[in-house]
């Protein structure tokens, strides 16, 4: 496995902590990482809700048939409009972590865990967020709300993440 990251908008982080996570309440306290194939998913402001999708091995052929009408991006990640200056104005830090402490939560999203506190080996800023999602194969979709896209993704055989949606629009 190849290092996995973390990115905050605080550069200052020491040591990351295991806490529960508001998505996962039944978890235990873990410390969250990403992989570097899913890190564009979090090349946006923390809270910022967004929606990434992409097709999967077990995606139906009509499904991948779909999304390779829409683009040829390897991912789709949408925001909410409002959060486009956000996007514009956001200075975020990438933290690198080995791999030894985390284990695979969801190898379809990329994400890993660890259960003890875990010390970052480097961070740096990110620069232009948006010049970052270009540059990763990542078309970026913005729309006034998540909620039709939301909608229609649960009802299809793609891969979906469903990020900070509780600060999405209703």
């Amino acid at each position: 496995m190849s290092l996995l990251f973390h990115f905050s908008e605080n550069p200052t982080i020491q040591s990351f902590l295991p806490r529960l996570h508001p998505s996962h309440p039944t978890l235990a306290p873990a410390v969250w990482a990403i992989d570097e194939e899913h890190a564009p998913m979090y090349y946006l402001p923390r809270d910022c809700p967004r929606i990434a999708y992409y097709p999967r091995e077990e995606s139906s052929s009509e499904d991948i048939e779909g999304y390779l009408k829409q683009t040829r991006a390897n991912k789709v990640i949408a925001i909410e409009s409002s959060w486009y200056q956000v996007l514009r104005d956001t200075v975020l830090y990438r933290y690198t972590f080995e791999p030894g402490p985390f284990t695979c939560w969801d190898k379809g999203a990329g994400y890993y865990i660890a259960y003890s506190p875990v010390a970052p080996l480097d961070v740096q800023p990110m620069g232009d967020l948006l010049e970052k999602l270009m540059e990763s194969d990542v078309e970026l979709r913005i729309t006034p709300s998540l909620t039709p896209l939301r909608d229609y993704l649960v009802s299809t055989t793609l891969h979906y993440s469903m990020i900070r949606m509780r600060n999405a629009k209703p």
